[in-house]
């Protein structure tokens, strides 16, 4: 039995993969300490896990005081969780002993902590892996057009906050790339890599495990029978961006009189009685069980995060993204690229497109091939068994 440490600062699409990993995990014999947010304590509980947590309100301002425009702004705001995430963890396993440390690969300082615990670390990346050279090429990208006196000052910043970082805990941190995207000798993506763009790129220190798909408990009752044999369309802009109550709206006018029955879930933070008549064809909750629905669904239209993306393509549903923020835009690229949907834009989205994208979608049967196609590539991939038998193999090999 090996002892884990494992470091995950992010929100629901970073902790939602690793919950049937952790759960393998601890099955197999692993003991698995989990740092996280007050928010998930609950959810990795269940899993067996020890869980600890950190100030997310300190975590989120020192991240967010960074900067949003520029790419090393957001660098310089994970640096600037380091003095929040380190003296906290570590104060709370002062006189643990781990065998190896598996962290996410953008929030919660994990390749830091593993440099200064001197322990093996596995890299959890949720969303599409990234190299170096893109990762630079991005921000290259980002400067064209910007003046020099915007530029140099963020620069100079995270040249100091890196070197105060290196000083204060004695480890190496040699770009930005290493902030960003935390690499480690090996690691986990929750994709495949027919899916990840330029996948044929990355080398087999990267493992492929497809999606990590564990049950999610509603938190509302949802009766299921009542979308049984219908022509289905299910809606949700995730957990995150989903205050759009324009967009509902819109979705009503859209399909309201339409032959499909349609669900749609709002988040906690809508007041469903704020969006007024509801058409009799729709069903809108708060939550509803996502995976079960759409194991019923014939489209489903999203914001295109990578869990739910992928819940609908390993359930051979097609798709409409409607990417709201950070690697939305790329997740519904491919989509497109492969055939399982069309790309909508918010921003000026209109009934008649909406209408238009459903029909052709639910009007071509390649969309449901391709999506199809996509699944069976996400269930090949293992899921978290695969995940789990990579982890316990590489730290294997690493004692050897």
């Amino acid at each position: 039995m090996a002892r884990i440490l494992f470091i995950n600062a992010g929100s629901e699409g970073h902790i939602n993969p690793t919950i049937a990993v952790v759960q393998e995990l601890i099955a197999r014999g692993e003991e698995v300490m989990y740092f996280c947010i007050e928010a998930y304590r609950e959810r990795l509980e269940q899993t067996g896990a020890v869980v600890r947590t950190f100030d997310d309100q300190q975590f989120i301002r020192a991240f967010i005081s960074g900067g949003r425009t520029y790419p090393l702004e957001r660098v310089n705001g994970l640096l600037m969780t380091a003095d929040i995430v380190i003296p906290s963890v570590l104060e709370q396993i002062e006189g643990e002993q781990f065998d190896y440390v598996i962290h996410d690969s953008m929030f919660g300082c994990g390749r830091i902590l593993a440099q200064i615990l001197q322990l093996p670390a596995i890299s959890s990346c949720t969303s599409f892996a990234q190299s170096e050279a893109d990762f630079n090429n991005l921000l290259d990208k980002s400067w064209i057009n910007a003046p020099e006196e915007v530029i140099n000052p963020i620069k100079e910043k995270c040249k100091s906050l890196t070197t105060a970082i290196m000083e204060r805990y004695g480890v190496e941190i040699n770009s930005p790339y290493e902030v960003f995207c935390n690499p480690a000798s090996q690691t986990i993506v929750y994709t495949t890599r027919e899916f990840q763009p330029r996948g044929e790129t990355f080398d087999t220190s990267y493992r492929f495990v497809g999606p990590s798909i564990a049950a999610r408990t509603a938190q509302d009752s949802f009766d299921l029978s009542v979308i049984e044999e219908k022509s289905l369309i299910y809606i949700s802009l995730g957990t995150v961006f989903n205050m759009a109550n324009d967009f509902y709206r819109l979705c009503f006018e859209a399909l309201g009189s339409s032959e499909h029955r349609v669900v749609m879930s709002v988040g906690s933070r809508t007041q469903i009685a704020d969006l007024g008549d509801i058409p009799s064809n729709f069903i809108v909750r708060k939550y509803v069980p996502q995976t079960q629905v759409l194991q019923q669904a014939k489209l489903f239209i999203t914001h295109g995060g990578m869990n739910s993306t992928h819940e609908g393509l390993y359930y051979e549903v097609p798709l409409i993204v409607i990417p709201q923020a950070a690697d939305q835009p790329i997740i519904a690229g491919q989509v497109a690229s492969i055939g399982a949907g069309i790309k909508l834009q918010m921003q000026g989205l209109t009934v008649d497109q909406l209408r238009d994208a459903v029909d052709q979608v639910l009007g071509h049967a390649s969309y449901k091939e391709a999506a199809k196609k996509m699944s069976e590539s996400l269930h090949q991939a293992g899921g978290f068994k695969h995940a789990v038998d990579s982890i316990i193999a590489y730290i294997s090999g690493h004692r050897n």
